[in-house]
């Protein structure tokens, strides 16, 4: 699901996150409704089980190694989901008339827990940071920030950008949008630190696969052309109030088909100010 953690930027210069990129992307009247619009969104089951799955993973590590074990993370689900749903009451929406229950519910997702530590030993790292916000600018022109899920770094100095997955959309599209995240964070790190990470890792917990990528400064370099080509697009889209719908397979899991031209909807009038505000989010799947 989309958490908002902050509603304006601090910075003068405009912002982007992989979030809205990648909607941008996917979609240019999905950017529009997310980004301009602001329009709401009911959460899904599939996103909150990730919202609680990643929150369980990061408590996990506040125990000592030796200690984080399946039992434990298993037993974090329902506490967790407690303090989720006080700090956003709407993800107990999800329940509302749904056949799903709090115990299934809490049933799959300790699964896809099992599937996390089918994966790795919890107990055999030390993450350097979780939940990260990161921030950089590039050429002087926009912000580029986001929350990574894991940082672990090597006595060597060596970095790793990890990246809990937890399903709910097409694997080809999804695959392709996580990497593009993720290659994201890649560049905020080595713009901040001036190292580009040794690895990028996604850990698919439901299929209990992972998938690794090896950047190097000349992909970052072509990526940050990209993303400001990206930019470029998004300004001028604003400028001419110009978003148009890109239908695909990702369109059934939209919740603003009864908007969208593509499905004999209409927008909303174009709200004022013009120059929209990107919000830092957690995409959780």
């Amino acid at each position: 699901m989309t958490v908002p953690v902050t509603s304006a930027p601090e910075a003068a210069l405009p912002t982007l996150s992989p979030s809205r990129a990648a909607d941008f992307k996917t979609c240019p009247l999905l950017y529009r409704f997310r980004t301009i619009d602001r329009l709401p969104e009911r959460p899904t089951p599939d996103q909150a089980r990730g919202t609680l799955v990643h929150a369980v993973l990061e408590v996990l590590f506040d125990s000592p190694a030796g200690s984080r074990t399946l039992e434990q993370a298993a037993a974090l689900a329902a506490p967790q989901w407690a303090r989720l749903v006080e700090e956003e009451p709407e993800l107990a929406s999800i329940f509302t008339g749904s056949a799903l229950t709090l115990e299934q519910f809490l049933v799959e997702a300790r699964e896809l827990l099992g599937g996390y530590f089918s994966l790795e030993d919890p107990n055999r790292l030390e993450p350097a940071d979780r939940e990260a916000y990161v921030e950089a600018t590039v050429d002087e022109r926009l912000v580029i920030r986001g929350i990574i899920d894991r940082l672990d770094v090597s006595p060597a100095g060596d970095i790793r950008v990890v990246d809990y997955k937890t399903g709910g959309a097409p694997r080809e599209a999804f695959e392709a949008r996580a990497m593009f995240q993720l290659k994201f964070y890649a560049l905020v790190l080595w713009r901040t630190r001036g190292v580009v990470p040794r690895v990028l890792r996604l850990m698919y917990l439901r299929d209990q696969e992972v998938c690794d990528f090896a950047p190097d400064a000349d992909d970052l370099v072509r990526f940050e052309r990209t993303l400001l080509a990206l930019w470029q697009a998004i300004e001028a889209a604003t400028a001419s109030r110009d978003f148009r719908p890109k239908p695909s397979r990702l369109c059934a899991w939209c919740s603003h088909q009864a908007l969208c031209p593509s499905y004999g909807g209409t927008p909303p009038a174009f709200p004022e100010p013009r120059v929209p505000v990107d919000s830092v989010v957690v995409e959780r799947d």
